[in-house]
């Protein structure tokens, strides 16, 4: 199948649908900088809406209007550009397995969320949820809490609190979108600037009396890269296919019913270690990985509170194909039924149980639950002090009992300038053993304890209604019981601790111009972290030429950081790197049309993310959206 032609296809057919937007009624977006600034708003943190003066974090709003300003980048890359957040492989061939490393940790301390309710592999080692799964396309809006959160969102959330907001229906009885991007995806060494990189997205939405609706579907391939770095390498393909549902309906104006599903499924061409030599190089082998979710969140509303259950069961089918194929299969059920009461403007209330099974095939059968009642309160006062704490008692049917908490005081000084926040938190968090480690095929052990995590954390941030925005904090974090591998899965002696420092700013130099930046630092005590950098910089430009014109410039710094040599086996140091990167965006015909372009890696650096692995050289992509 030629995809070129087939894409160019698209594309007009996506112009030639713009004949009819004057025939539907029109939800205009706009990229502008150029907006009143208002109170910011976030709600991961607390779970209430308060304003971001009142908060005890430094909350990361990842806003609709910044997704749609990086259409054609990968969730994983977006989220590569924030504060203490490095997503190692998302710089690398597409189908890259993943590692998040926030604030030191690893993937099982992250715990994703979507629309509420908590999503995981139970199959995988790591017990993450993989963010290749997911298209950018389909999300609204994501905010991120650093630290530990397990006394609000359970088990894994001891680094950070991914919370992704899936789109919302249209106000207007049917809206639809239509999303086209073509590219390259080629190495530093090879700019042949070919279209293999291809990614659609068509989706329905509206509003018809008490009834919201969303639909949509995207598709995503890119080729033209090898994993596997070598002379003569061969492509690795990607595919990713997404289809979402999300209905709401009002029963009454007291009572709400949201349901979704949602098929999610790629495959890739993956390099691994075949016999005898065992060493990583190019071979046939493949990778696939498909989830089912259906879930279900009613929501009764009364005088000072709510009622609400956010419930899903998933279904992850994974395959292998190589000299060690695997088979994978695994289920889990989530239901979070929680409370939220205001006794007045000052003490907010959360009472919930977290109820979760997780299935998993090996040589048998093998679950585990976990039953966890938990309380938060938030208090607000009339002179800037705040409070946010909470516990929470974790039941879990192979290790017992287990308690975590957490206290986060805040203090907000308002002056002729703006606000000054001055925080600081003490939390406690839990990672349970997963399947794999208690039941699985490579020295399960079911006698491991829960890993423990205490963090400490304390900043100060200012911000004005000018739109400048400044914070910076440290953090100090204690990994406990620590599982790890020797000859079986084990809960370590020994400790270890973390620690670091964020700094974030963003500053709206003038009406048009906006400019943001935050610096990373991370250091693990006695030790060394693979593939994480010690220094990391993200900063970006963003300038509307005009109310439908908007460019932007970012640049991201990689420090130096250690990985190990698999043809050694010894820890090398990898070299630092940075990276440049363009997008341009214009409007047409009633903000109906937008066309937009990007230029990723400008400067063309040669750089290892890691190492025997190929990363992504200059590339350039073109896309047009169509809002109807």
């Amino acid at each position: 199948m030629n995809k070129n032609a087939n894409v160019f296809g698209t594309l007009c057919l996506g112009i030639s649908m713009v004949g009819f937007a004057q025939q539907l009624p029109i939800a205009i977006e706009t990229d502008s900088t150029q907006v009143q600034q208002l109170d910011e708003i976030v709600i991961t943190d607390t779970r209430f809406k308060i304003k971001r003066e009142q908060s005890g974090k430094t909350v990361i709003i990842i806003s609709k209007a910044e997704i749609e300003r990086n259409q054609g980048r990968t969730i994983s890359e977006l989220l590569n550009t924030k504060s203490g957040i490095e997503i190692n492989g998302s710089r690398s061939v597409e189908g890259q397995n993943l590692g998040y490393f926030v604030r030191g940790g690893n993937n099982r301390q992250v715990l994703v969320l979507i629309d509420g309710v908590q999503v995981n592999d139970p199959s995988l080692v790591s017990n993450d949820f993989d963010l290749r799964l997911l298209d950018l396309n389909t999300i609204e809006s994501i905010e991120i809490i650093k630290g530990a959160a397990s006394t609000l969102y359970g088990n894994a959330a001891a680094t950070a609190v991914i919370n992704i907001t899936t789109k919302t229906a249209s106000s207007n009885q049917i809206s639809a979108s239509f999303l086209a991007i073509v590219g390259t995806n080629q190495t530093q060494k090879d700019l042949n600037y070919d279209g293999t990189s291809f990614t659609n997205n068509v989706s329905v939405s509206g509003s018809a009396n008490r009834l919201r609706y969303v639909a949509s579907f995207g598709n995503r391939f890119v080729d033209g890269l090898s994993a596997a770095k070598s002379d003569n390498p061969e492509k690795d393909p990607f595919s990713r296919y997404n289809t979402n549902l999300k209905l709401d309906y009002d029963i009454n104006k007291a009572i709400q019913i949201t349901a979704f599903a949602s098929y999610d499924k790629f495959k890739t061409d993956i390099d691994g270690f075949p016999p005898p030599t065992f060493m990583f190089s190019d071979t046939e082998d493949t990778y696939t990985s498909d989830q089912t979710r259906f879930g279900l969140a009613p929501k009764f509303e009364y005088k000072n509170g709510s009622f609400q259950i956010n419930s899903a069961i998933s279904r992850i089918n994974r395959e292998t194909v190589s000299d060690f194929s695997t088979v994978n299969n695994a289920e889990s059920v989530v239901v979070d039924a929680f409370n939220k009461y205001i006794f007045n403007r000052k003490f907010y209330t959360i009472v919930g149980l977290n109820y979760g099974t997780y299935k998993s095939e090996f040589s048998t059968n093998e679950r585990f639950s976990n039953t966890d009642p938990y309380l938060n309160v938030v208090y607000l006062t009339d002179y800037g002090l705040n409070v946010n704490t909470g516990i929470r008692f974790n039941n879990h049917s192979e290790y017992g009992s287990h308690v975590v908490y957490s206290v986060n005081p805040s203090y907000n000084l308002k002056t002729n300038n703006g606000d000054v926040k001055v925080f600081g938190s003490y939390a406690t968090s839990f990672i349970a053993p997963n399947l794999s480690q208690l039941f699985g095929f490579f020295g399960p052990n079911p006698n491991l304890k829960p890993e423990e995590n205490r963090t400490i954390e304390g900043g100060m941030e200012f911000s004005n209604k000018k739109g400048f925005r400044m914070n910076g904090l440290y953090f100090n974090r204690k990994e406990e019981n620590t599982i790890i591998f020797t000859n079986a899965y084990e809960n370590a002696v020994s400790n270890a601790t973390v620690h670091g420092v964020e700094v974030e700013t963003k500053i709206k130099v003038f009406k048009s111009l906006a400019f943001n930046a935050n610096y990373t630092f991370i250091e693990l005590k006695n030790g060394t972290r693979l593939r994480l950098p010690k220094h990391k910089v993200n900063a970006g430009l963003g300038y509307n030429f005009s109310n439908n014109s908007y460019g932007s410039l970012n640049y991201q710094f990689v420090g130096k950081r250690m990985d190990t040599d698999f043809a050694t086996f010894q820890n090398t140091a990898l070299k630092s790197y940075a990276l440049v990167d363009l997008y341009f965006s214009q409007k047409l015909i009633n903000n109906t049309l937008k066309l937009f372009a990007t230029i990723t890696n400008v400067f063309n650096e040669d750089y290892l993310e890691i190492i025997g692995f190929t990363t992504k050289g200059r590339n350039v992509s073109l896309g047009l959206n169509i809002s109807l």
